[in-house]
């Protein structure tokens, strides 16, 4: 989604394949329930205290920049979400994984359980609403689930199959589970495979991007 320009309130929106699967069904199950905002586009260092024309034209040079336009691949837009904190919050929240790159062998498995930071008032702690991952290449996995979180949306993004293509795949829980392929084929002749997952926290908007590396073991 994203704004067509800044001068009136008018929303470009389009769809992913999986929203118009649901949109195509017509049974009323295609329902918009939650939505998130962000700055992706935003320079905030062109935010100008001295110009010479008055304090209306500080945000002149921000208020003039292109938008973007709506396109549905997750890893590549969205990744400046607005977040509401506390009022008071005197520091941003961090997002701690407990691991700084991820290197699997075929067929391992590694269970990744985030903690938030600077977050209400604790030094640590785990969000309600649990934690979003993104795996870019889902063909790198075997499994790639959440756990820990029960919604409906958790439910059905934790089933979606894909089909053997390079696209990412995005779960919900409080904990992340994945196992490396045990597929030669999409090695070819690399000994390695490498994509990133990113982690966002549902209520706190922190977010941490994390390389993985799949290791070839069967020949």
């Amino acid at each position: 989604m994203g704004y067509l320009n800044n001068g009136v309130v008018t929303v470009d929106a389009i769809l992913t394949k999986k929203g118009r699967e649901a949109l195509a069904r017509g049974d009323g199950s295609f329902k918009i329930t939650q939505f998130a905002l962000s700055d992706d586009e935003i320079d905030y260092t062109l935010y100008n205290p001295t110009h010479p024309s008055g304090s209306q034209y500080y945000g002149q040079a921000i208020e003039n920049m292109p938008l973007l336009e709506a396109f549905p691949d997750e890893t590549k837009v969205m990744k400046y979400k607005l977040a509401t904190l506390p009022r008071g919050t005197s520091k941003l929240p961090l997002l701690e994984a407990g691991y700084a790159s991820i290197r699997l062998k075929q067929g391992a498995s590694l269970a990744i359980t985030p903690q938030t930071l600077n977050y209400l008032g604790a030094t640590s702690t785990f969000e309600s609403g649990g934690y979003t991952a993104v795996i870019a290449d889902v063909r790198v996995l075997s499994n790639f689930t959440g756990v820990g979180i029960n919604t409906e949306e958790a439910e059905n993004l934790n089933t979606l199959t894909t089909f053997g293509t390079n696209v990412s795949k995005t779960v919900i829980g409080t904990s992340i589970n994945l196992t490396a392929t045990s597929v030669n084929t999409l090695f070819g002749t690399n000994t390695q495979l490498q994509t990133t997952i990113q982690i966002i926290g549902r209520d706190s908007g922190a977010r941490v991007t994390i390389p993985v590396t799949i290791i070839k073991v069967n020949t």
